[in-house]
């Protein structure tokens, strides 16, 4: 009798001395964004410190923590958690741990169902109504000076393309840009010193393959692929090229021809009197140019 007096008192004594945790969840269905209440309450501290979780950081991460408060007092600990979820499905609350002393205390888990309420055609009223607000001239080129400003610049841009393609092109093949870049082929001709050294069908060779691109590019005229009778004859009929010019063209051209098949041998003077006339006549080209542009226009 005595012994089951002991064990009883033993039995009661260590009862009162352990920590009891309990925990509680208000409600284990919710509508998306509804608040529910979870709250962890441990009894029997005898001023024992509880470690667990920082605050706000207890509960998985699909729970939105809205207010996480902790109440300690010497011989009780209490936290109470208000969240809310925002997605549906089930979600679980998984066992929490809280540390007392050397023990470890854990709570059950809790599965959630979380359901969308909303039904198709309901009406949503706002919760207030909506205001008219005025807004002067300036309030609205804070909303849309972006938009402005960026449907000028492409406005810009726009016409930027259109100036280059329309002039940018057309300067690089300007009647100047063709003259200056022939007389400089012709000026690399010269140096090379063909009329010097007597070598005539070299010289005829190069001054007319330079002569005759000049012509295909300044005149538009293809004389880069006509035989010489053909090309002064089109010259004759298209009467872009003055006559004098075409006199020069016509003689430097047939005596190549002839230098060529070494039907004929020309001195010095001659090859000289040739390259001169050329070149003069490529500076000349800028005439006849705008002679046939005065020509179209009128």
């Amino acid at each position: 009798m005595k012994k089951l007096v002991l064990l009883l008192s033993f039995f009661i004594s260590a009862n009162a001395l352990s920590q009891i945790l309990s925990s509680n969840l208000e409600k284990k269905t919710l509508a998306l964004g509804e608040v529910n209440r979870f709250t962890v309450k441990i009894d029997n501290l005898n001023n024992q410190e509880v470690k667990a979780a920082p605050k706000d950081e207890l509960l998985p991460f699909h729970f939105e923590e809205i207010k996480d408060s902790i109440g300690i007092q010497p011989d009780s600990y209490q936290r109470n958690i208000e969240f809310s979820v925002f997605e549906e499905g089930t979600y679980t609350i998984p066992e929490l741990e809280f540390k007392v002393g050397d023990r470890v205390l854990k709570t059950i888990p809790y599965e959630i169902e979380v359901v969308n309420t909303a039904q198709k055609g309901d009406v949503i009223n706002d919760i207030m109504n909506n205001k008219d607000v005025k807004l002067d001239v300036i309030d609205y080129w804070q909303l849309y000076k972006w938009y402005v400003l960026g449907a000028l610049a492409l406005i810009a841009l726009i016409i930027a393309i259109i100036m280059f393609v329309k002039y940018g092109r057309r300067s690089k093949d300007s009647p100047i840009v063709a003259t200056n870049q022939t007389l400089k082929e012709l000026d690399s001709l010269r140096k090379k010193k063909y009329i010097e050294d007597g070598n005539y069908r070299s010289f005829y060779v190069e001054l007319i393959d330079i002569s005759r691109k000049f012509i295909a590019k300044q005149y538009r005229i293809p004389a880069d692929v006509l035989l010489t009778d053909d090309l002064i004859h089109l010259m004759k009929e298209n009467n872009t090229i003055s006559q004098d010019n075409e006199k020069i063209i016509e003689d430097v051209f047939f005596r190549g021809d002839l230098v060529k098949f070494a039907k004929t041998f020309p001195n010095q003077q001659t090859m000289e009197k040739d390259f001169n006339e050329i070149k003069d006549f490529v500076k000349r080209s800028s005439k006849d140019i705008e002679f046939e542009n005065l020509r179209k226009d009128v």
